[in-house]
């Protein structure tokens, strides 16, 4: 169970999705925001002041691509509606064509998870997630955030499942490749007000949806963080990972500052003993 719950508030901002039209193969690009007339207060080491509590603009944390989420179904809801009519949902995928590009069997194996995601069968099926285990860029994606900033380094700190990034800002090499990571290992610098950021050594235990999307360890992720101003925040990441998809694939979205000034960021007391999953799906076959 948790501590505390929040009282989320998201804007009903639509997301901004860019349209492209790529050539096959083609790496999709990270776009260089117009610049901007925004001159941020400055740290000591001259990073931009960004700090704060940041949400998306965009209220759906279930999946990547085009879906039709059910809120009947528990799990996706802490309190489903009853009767609730299932709602579309939009891509977060830019390039290419709002979808992922598996390789036929990555494609087989993601629809195999995603058809046990309510009533998992065996133990493979079980999203590490419901367990409180951390995800890769899924958590670093979906959670209101807080950012903190030191000398030389950023913190993320997200609000579920306990789990952070500290971003090393000054040049230092990734950490060996034998080493793999939940959350992956970042390396991150500015270019003017956006973050840019490296990732790679994703240990591939964790999945990027609740609908069974995955990447393998060999993982590589290009994040940017574009501070547009004080109250709006771009954000794009391209995924690339030879072994599963056939190119790499870009999403954005576009975050906000948390709109209540004195907000707190509290624990969220998930533990690896959560029984949340297997509750959900008794109470499923209690309705049947």
């Amino acid at each position: 169970m948790r501590t505390r719950c929040h009282g989320r508030v998201f804007a009903l901002a639509t997301l901004s999705v860019l349209v492209f039209a790529p050539v096959e193969g083609q790496t999709p690009a990270l776009d260089t925001p117009k610049t901007s007339a925004w001159d941020p207060p400055r740290l000591s080491d001259g990073q931009p002041d960004v700090q704060g509590m940041w949400i998306t603009a965009q209220n759906s944390v279930f999946t990547l691509t085009p879906s039709v989420q059910d809120d009947t179904l528990p799990g996706q809801r802490s309190n489903p509606r009853p009767n609730a009519k299932p709602r579309p949902d939009p891509s977060r995928v830019v390039e290419p064509n709002h979808q992922i590009p598996y390789q036929p069997w990555a494609k087989e194996k993601q629809l195999l998870l995603q058809a046990h995601k309510i009533d998992p069968s065996t133990e493979y099926f079980v999203d590490p997630q419901t367990r409180c285990l951390p995800s890769p860029i899924r958590g670093a994606f979906w959670q209101d955030f807080q950012i903190l900033q030191y000398p030389g380094y950023v913190v993320f700190e997200y609000e579920g499942n306990h789990v952070f990034r500290i971003i090393p800002l000054d040049g230092r090499p990734h950490v060996s490749s034998s080493i793999k990571l939940w959350m992956g290992d970042s390396r991150g610098h500015w270019e003017g007000t956006t973050l840019v950021v490296d990732l790679t050594n994703n240990n591939s235990k964790g999945r990027l949806t609740r609908e069974g999307d995955f990447a393998s360890e060999n993982l590589h992720v290009t994040e940017r963080y574009t501070f547009l101003d004080a109250k709006t925040m771009k954000y794009e990441a391209i995924f690339d990972d030879p072994t599963v998809y056939t190119r790499p694939w870009k999403i954005a979205a576009d975050f906000m500052p948390k709109p209540e000034p004195n907000y707190e960021q509290w624990e969220e007391a998930c533990h690896e003993g959560e029984h949340d999953a297997a509750l959900a799906g008794d109470n499923l076959h209690s309705k049947k």
